[in-house]
């Protein structure tokens, strides 16, 4: 199939957008209904490798998606939210099964929405983002024709399973977590200007053969702020309990505000519970606020895993994942990691595969005859406050290893060790593994263990050091995947 030219299309001064010829005709049939007084075309991104050349949605006629879902019959109905109702259908033409996505002229979602998201899926390919095969925009007919994914939502498989449905296993979770901060990942750093998703939540993480997660509907989505910006200003949208407080207060839109609603999937990945639920005891309702204090004591970290994965995870793999999501959950915009940081950490953490047959102490919560609450506190002890356990290999083959002496040196005026240091995304302080192990250490010293656990700062410092912890390991391990790789290439050649 041809690629479609590509045209200038002038949106404000000193600006201009490339559209391909057939998004010209859709801009302005489309943009000439709408009365929402904003300008759908300023939410065009421009990919930074070039992809506008790589365009291959197709324009149906409603006759034709009519007849794809057998005229919307409701046994082909596969769900229904703010945009309207989504079908299963089978296109006639190549017999391919697809997901068409009918606007609700009356919904919530309407013309400036429909554009935004054509647009942006057009433009954007990412493997852990939804492919869009094609749209209809007969005469005030709205419809998005999307792949099929067959396995749902992620929100399928987490909240009100019937009993018949088997729960994630923890190895699931973290690939899904992994899959869809890589695709929050392609947003902020591949796009230019970087797109603000807006609406990440688990109903819009669906998932593939293999449960392989792809980000959808794009309705919602905005450009970042670009050169001295700070952020965008916008009325608020999205949905209660994943937006970030300070856009929720102030209409102020960042990046870090996905970043957090990140942070409420991931702990929803993590707990099994509903970010907003009000069948739940007084103070349980919202899940954010319902973790904050947990975070606080690691002893309670057990109790706040999923019932449904009946104790079968990695406790050091709950440690750092928990840490993950708290620290997402900052309420300082400014101390949230970057994605990028995020997807490093989550990373390696999907790498450690969990297998709740062995018996390698560090994949279980102890001996079964040992009560799980009482296990994990003890574990917890062993594998986090230690500075060595845990780590890739013994204490002393890791600290022999050649990652652990490239990514540490010795400061020659004082002798002490300096550990590699991490940017955690513009708040100006650092993730140093070795500086806050020793603030570690000397938290649990008898003599400030009373006064010290208590120290809000320091709780800070265990989040921040199980998170650089993550991200370290994970370098190390790509590092020595390479040095193997390039091991086995000398090897050949000699």
């Amino acid at each position: 199939m041809a690629s479609p030219s590509l045209h200038i299309f002038p949106i404000f001064s000193n600006m201009f957008f490339f559209f391909p010829q057939p998004y010209l005709s859709l801009v302005i049939h489309v943009d000439s209904k709408s009365r929402s007084g904003s300008d759908p075309k300023k939410e065009i991104p421009i990919p930074k490798d070039g992809q506008t050349t790589h365009i291959a949605a197709q324009t149906f006629t409603f006759r034709e998606l009519a007849a794809a879902t057998k005229n919307f019959r409701p046994e082909c109905l596969l769900g229904e939210g703010g945009f309207g109702r989504v079908y299963k259908g089978r296109l006639e033409n190549t017999g391919q099964v697809v997901a068409v996505k009918q606007l609700d002229r009356n919904g919530l979602q309407g013309n400036r929405e429909f554009l935004v998201e054509v647009l942006m899926l057009s433009l954007l390919h990412h493997s852990n983002l939804v492919n869009l095969i094609g749209y209809c925009a007969d005469g005030d007919q709205r419809l998005l024709v999307y792949e099929f994914m067959p396995l749902g939502s992620l929100e399928d498989h987490l909240h009100d399973l019937p009993p018949d449905k088997e729960p994630l296993d923890w190895n699931t979770r973290m690939k899904i977590a992994v899959g869809a901060a890589k695709g929050l990942e392609y947003l902020h750093d591949k796009a230019n200007p970087p797109v603000i998703y807006r609406d990440l939540k688990s109903s819009n993480i669906l998932l593939d053969e293999g449960y392989h997660p792809k980000l959808s509907d794009f309705g919602l989505a905005k450009l970042g702020p670009v050169g001295d910006k700070t952020h965008v200003s916008t009325r608020v949208m999205g949905t209660y309990g994943y937006c970030a407080p300070e856009y929720a207060m102030t209409g102020q839109l960042t990046l870090k505000s996905d970043v957090y609603s990140f942070g409420v999937v991931f702990l929803e990945l993590i707990t099994g519970r509903k970010a907003i639920d009000n069948t739940r005891s007084h103070g349980e309702h919202n899940l954010v606020a319902w973790a904050r204090p947990l975070f606080k004591d690691r002893r309670k970290f057990p109790k706040m895993a999923d019932p449904l994965l009946q104790g079968r995870y990695p406790i050091r793999g709950l440690y750092q994942a928990l840490a993950v999501a708290a620290m997402c959950l900052q309420e300082q915009a400014a101390t949230r990691p970057l994605i990028g940081d995020v997807v490093t950490a989550l990373t390696y953490l999907a790498s450690q595969t969990y297998d709740p047959n062995a018996s390698n102490l560090s994949n279980r919560l102890g001996s079964s005859s040992t009560p799980r609450s009482r296990d994990g506190r003890r574990n917890m002890g062993d594998s986090v406050d230690s500075p060595d356990r845990g780590r890739l290999g013994s204490p002393s083959s890791y600290r022999n290893s050649p990652d652990y002496r490239k990514s540490h040196s010795r400061d020659p005026s004082s002798g002490t060790e300096l550990g590699r240091s991490v940017s955690n995304g513009g708040s100006g302080r650092k993730w140093g593994l070795d500086d806050v192990e020793r603030q570690e250490s000397h938290r649990d010293s008898p003599v400030n263990t009373g006064r010290a656990r208590e120290t809000p700062r320091n709780r800070d410092l265990d989040r921040e050091r199980a998170v650089a912890e993550a991200r370290v390991w994970g370098e190390n391990w790509r590092e020595k995947k390479r040095a193997n790789a390039m091991g086995s290439f000398d090897a050949t050649n000699e």
